[in-house]
């Protein structure tokens, strides 16, 4: 199948989803226009922030995007592309809109709340806190490893065998970029909360200071080591986990979403200029180097089809700048879906190059691979390959270090609200409680296990991180059935992905803990495994808690009313 087939289909059945499946969505939960929206409600100037829809798209895409849907893509064609074409699709449209949709839904009709308090309201308060827990550990695996990603990508110095060092070019321009992109956001987000000015003209500003770091970026590559950029991401996601949305976090997303869309349509003009043949097998085999089929495929590629970390984006910060309510249908069905066709994008790439190509050209990394294929796309009208090859790997940064702002503050919010009692007012708090529901305490502990974890390195917590983040999927699908059911709306749309989903990731997370516990056998107490191991079994008993209570409200009989 040649790749401008494989983008026909993949633009006719999600643009089709978008139009049908999600207006009918939309229709049967019921919209109202006219309902005041808890960024209004709740205001705070801290979390609960009115925002454009622009801006909250593009922060929504920007922070679920990160790398995961082109590293899931590029690491599952391995089974061949028409398994990994078939999930995208079907997952990203029955699975991955639909669970983004209904968390950011029932978050928006409970006081942006996130859907650890959907499942407090509608479960139970147990399974609340049993879930932020989860939530919590979740969180922590998802900082490790994206912060790792973006530090390997900023890391200014390759050694080769022979102990000769050298500067990597390309990353040094990624990383000087990308730390401009945070100073610009700053600017910007001044601008937008005290400029009022019209949203084109914030469109123009936005373009213009995107265009400027790149250029500074490329002319001036900053070259420092992996173990410095490590440090210097976690101050960093120190920072923007504490401070006000509106002054980094919308306009850092803001500046990113341009950035992360210019790729995809960039890459989608190459797929149809180019046209690149696709060198997969459409089917290998259901066990490749002892990995199979199923469950591999559906804990691999997770954003691009189905991820529970998007459920903590829609219910935990996304839902807190929703303007109206018709926004949500855009926000999230649309965000999910624009996502999905990146994933495409990402297995056309990967498919473009014939067997053993891709390394013989220095392509070792999944972004790598990514950037390499679209460069030799756009080749072929006459831009340069070296710099479209750097603006790629630019953009697949942005999206790593933009979900690291989201998650960093997710983590924060879920382990505070873990400790906090609704019952009791704040300042009757013991000294204990106060210290745990400090914003600055949560965040460091965080941060400080996440630091930890990001030295055992990306590629061996990435098993781990796609099996806990599709648990996160069950949850959260079972969570806003039972809060559809409980509100007299219809959810029966979620219950298929839920049970399949819950199939895959216990099914997952069991091979993980055997692998982890052999490898314990075998090499004694490594830390690395066995940190990874405690968190294996501690996600696996908290999931199965939470989803075993979600499924007795959600069969659970109605209450008759006393004559």
């Amino acid at each position: 199948m040649s790749g401008i087939m494989m983008m026909v289909i993949a633009i006719v059945v999600l643009g089709g989803a978008y139009i049908f499946y999600g207006r009918y969505l939309e229709k049967k939960w019921g919209i109202d226009p006219n309902a005041k929206t808890p960024a209004y409600e709740m205001e705070d100037g801290v979390d609960y922030v009115p925002a454009d829809t622009n801006i909250v798209f593009g922060h929504q895409f920007a922070s679920i995007a990160g790398a995961g849907p082109i590293n899931g893509p590029i690491q599952a064609a391995i089974f061949g592309w028409l398994p990994v074409l078939l999930w995208i699709l079907i997952g990203g449209v029955f699975f991955g809109a639909v669970q983004d949709f209904s968390a950011m839904y029932a978050s928006v009709k409970n006081k942006g709340r996130s859907i650890g308090s959907i499942i407090e309201a509608y479960i139970g308060k147990t399974g609340k806190k049993l879930f932020l827990l989860f939530c919590w550990l979740f969180c922590i695996l998802v900082v490790a490893a994206f912060a790792d990603v973006v530090a390997g990508t900023f890391n200014g110095f390759l050694t080769a065998d022979d102990g000769t060092v050298s500067k990597i070019t390309a990353n040094g321009a990624v990383a000087t970029t990308s730390m401009l992109f945070i100073v610009e956001a700053v600017c910007l987000g001044m601008i937008l909360r005290y400029g009022k000015l019209h949203k084109w003209v914030n469109t123009a500003i936005a373009i213009v200071m995107l265009i400027g770091a790149v250029a500074l970026g490329m002319n001036f590559p900053m070259f420092l080591p992996r173990t410095t950029w490590h440090v210097i991401i976690f101050v960093y996601i120190l920072i923007a986990s504490v401070a006000p949305v509106w002054s980094l976090l919308q306009p850092r997303d803001y500046l990113n979403s341009y950035l992360l869309i210019f790729m995809i349509i960039a890459a989608i003009i190459g797929v149809f200029v180019a046209n690149p043949q696709c060198h997969l097998e459409a089917f290998t085999s259901f066990n490749v180097d002892g990995q199979t089929l199923f469950p591999i495929l559906f804990v691999t590629i997770a954003c691009g089809a189905v991820s529970g970390f998007h459920s903590l984006v829609s219910s935990g910060t996304a839902s807190k700048q929703i303007k109206n309510e018709k926004n949500m249908l855009p926000v999230s069905f649309g965000a999910m879906l624009m996502e999905s066709m990146l994933a495409i994008i990402a297995l056309i790439a990967v498919a473009s190059f014939a067997k053993g190509e891709a390394a013989a050209q220095g392509l070792t990394t999944q972004p790598q691979i990514f950037a390499g294929a679209i460069a030799n796309f756009l080749e072929v009208i006459g831009l340069p390959h070296t710099l479209v090859f750097t603006l790629i790997n630019l953009a697949v940064s942005a999206f790593a270090l933009t979900s690291l702002d989201s998650v960093a503050r997710v983590g924060r919010l879920s382990f505070q609200e873990f400790f906090q009692d609704n019952d009791v007012d704040e300042k009757d708090y013991t000294p204990f409680r106060k210290l745990m529901v400090n914003k600055y305490f949560a965040t460091i502990l965080t941060l400080v296990l996440a630091y930890l974890l990001a030295k055992v390195g990306y590629a061996e917590i990435w098993p781990l991180f796609g099996s806990a983040n599709q648990l996160l999927s069950v949850l959260a699908l079972v969570a806003c059935a039972v809060f559809l059911k409980k509100t007299k709306r219809q959810g029966i749309m979620l219950w298929a992905p839920a049970v399949f989903m819950m199939a895959v990731t216990f099914s997952a997370l069991g091979l993980t803990i055997y692998k982890l516990t052999g490898a314990l056998m075998t090499t004694g107490l490594d830390f690395g495994n066995t940190l990874q191991l405690i968190f294996a079994v501690l996600l696996l008993i908290l999931g199965v808690i939470v989803a075993v209570q979600g499924i007795k409200k959600l069969f659970e009989k109605p209450q008759e009313k006393a004559a």
